[in-house]
């Protein structure tokens, strides 16, 4: 997991090249007047899923995984606790191949607060329990990025 400010995106695209298209889009676009659904940047290699969704307490906000796409999360109208753990500390749980995800029981292991104008990075290998935010609606956009 990886949690920076928004300014520093750029860093992070000898990570995989893919996420210089999420870098050039975010320059190009107000995120907050772009409504909920997917939106294409690349294809299938990269997208962003716009959403806005009621808050989650902890213990029902499941932990994911993903095999095939790396997220990068973005609040965009109010901070969002995340919750993370990695993927060696979970057990076993069948993967949704269609979806890209595994989704797991229980609480996560740790949790961090993301912030107006920073972003999370969920590697194949960070299990991440996304919109813990109880009585709050959260708009964000979780871009989708091919490993």
């Amino acid at each position: 997991m990886i949690l920076d400010s928004l300014d520093n995106l750029s860093k992070y695209v000898t990570l995989n090249p893919r996420i210089q298209k999420v870098v050039d889009f975010i320059k190009r676009n107000d995120l907050a007047s772009i409504p909920s659904g997917k939106l294409l940047i690349d294809g299938d290699d990269v997208f962003g899923n716009f959403q806005t969704l009621d808050g989650k307490r902890k213990e029902d906000a499941k932990l994911e995984t993903h095999n095939v796409m790396l997220d990068i999360q973005v609040p965009i109208s109010t901070e969002e606790v995340m919750g993370f753990t990695p993927r060696k500390d979970l057990p076993e749980m069948p993967y949704n191949a269609a979806g890209d995800i595994t989704f797991y029981e229980g609480l996560a292991e740790q949790y961090v607060t993301v912030h107006k104008g920073e972003f999370a990075i969920f590697l194949p290998g960070d299990g991440h329990a996304p919109c813990i935010g109880e009585g709050k609606q959260i708009q964000k956009v979780i871009f989708k990025v091919k490993i």
